[in-house]
């Protein structure tokens, strides 16, 4: 059976020998075994080990919330990789779309030809959206339909760099909340209100009214009950629905009360 060194492992996986030595370090990633010399050589179980760590820092887990995982009995790497695939080829997929869409916006805006403005969205799937609209009348009722009614007629007048714009944005508060859950930040704290600030100036943004204490609230309750929210932010970082929408509570009673 082939054994690596540490620099052989770095080399391969771009993981960097600081890094796989700090694995060793926290109890991560061990090494097959340390020769007579000091040097740390890598098997094919710490090579698949090593995969599985670089698979769940993809999906935003933190490195002990990895190592947790790895190590309970219950863990099947079989399962793993299989779940891992299939979320893979659904961002694939839904990249593939997005790629298409761009190509077609390119070749309109260069003269080529001409794109239905039905196309310059394909990849943001919108049956989800109609998910979540019907969800949020049946769950809150009252005028949610006309709140709806009226961001969408905002959106009619956004253009592909307009939507571009607020997915980066959006994309960008949530990785920042993941980072935050990561290096252990509590919920209230100062720099994590900030990044709730900007949440509630982009769903302003979003609604065309800056939502109040009670509707941000509201909003975060939405995120930890719709199924569809809490799989996105948890394939993101585990705890990260909780953990946000705590934040959105807590900034709302600050700022907002």
């Amino acid at each position: 059976m082939s054994v690596y060194t540490v620099s052989e492992v770095a080399r391969m996986s771009g993981v960097s020998v600081r890094a796989l030595h700090h694995y060793d370090e926290i109890g991560l990633l061990k090494p097959g075994h340390v020769g007579e010399n000091g040097y740390r050589y890598y098997g094919r179980d710490e090579l698949l080990r090593l995969q599985q760590i670089m698979l769940h820092r993809e999906l935003g887990f933190s490195l002990d919330q990895i190592r947790q995982a790895l190590d309970d009995p219950g863990f099947d790497r079989l399962a793993a990789l299989r779940a891992h695939r299939v979320r893979l080829m659904a961002e694939a997929k839904r990249y593939r779309d997005l790629v298409k869409t761009l190509d077609l916006t390119l070749a309109e805006l260069e003269g080529d030809t001409d794109v239905k403005e039905r196309a310059m969205f394909k990849g943001f799937d919108p049956e989800k959206q109609k998910k979540h609209e019907a969800w949020l009348v049946e769950r809150y009722g009252g005028d949610m339909q006309q709140r709806i009614d009226e961001a969408r007629r905002k959106a009619r007048g956004f253009g592909q760099a307009d939507f571009d714009r607020m997915q980066g944005e959006v994309e960008a508060i949530e990785a920042d909340f993941a980072q935050a859950l990561a290096g252990g930040l509590p919920a209230d704290s100062v720099a994590v209100r900030a990044i709730a600030r900007r949440l509630h100036a982009w769903v302003g943004h979003s609604w065309n009214r800056a939502p109040t204490a009670d509707a941000f609230k509201g909003l975060a309750l939405l995120y930890q009950e719709n199924p569809d929210f809490r799989a996105r932010y948890e394939g993101r970082a585990k705890g990260l629905t909780d953990y946000m929408a705590a934040a959105m509570v807590d900034f709302a009673e600050a700022d907002l009360a």
